[in-house]
């Protein structure tokens, strides 16, 4: 059975989440499969929670569209940013912000970064994902 992101709040385009962390299950069609749900769109998968993530492009991954991951830092050792289809290098503002709480910067196409980012939950190592939804 198909079930979606529960919405919490009202208004916000990331208020739809998961309480809890999950393996993703499959991608592709411009979302996600995960815990029984699917999405469309993109993810932030924090080690408590999964959030639907509106970003759709590498351009416009900044620190506030990581907020959440800036918010929980002390939960994270490693962020894996999924950049959809293309190849994209974090500026280096983004790299210095993300090291100064600690926190361990990996950018990678959207498919690498979910097979590194369940491995990686597997492991039980302190993993977040910022997943770009593909085609």
């Amino acid at each position: 059975m198909d079930h979606e992101l529960r919405k919490m709040g009202t208004g916000a385009p990331d208020a739809l989440h998961l309480p809890r962390s999950a393996p993703i299950e499959a991608y592709g069609n411009g979302g996600f499969r995960f815990a029984e749900m699917s999405h469309r769109g993109s993810l932030l998968c924090l080690p408590d929670s999964i959030w639907a993530w509106p970003v759709n492009d590498p351009k416009d991954i900044d620190r506030y569209s990581l907020a959440r991951v800036f918010e929980h830092a002390n939960d994270i050792d490693t962020l894996l940013i999924g950049t959809g289809s293309e190849v994209w290098i974090a500026p280096a503002p983004l790299r210095n912000a993300l090291r100064q709480v600690h926190v361990m910067l990996d950018t990678m196409q959207t498919g690498p970064a979910i097979r590194t980012y369940n491995v990686m939950m597997g492991e039980r190592r302190r993993v977040a994902a910022a997943l770009i939804a593909v085609p």
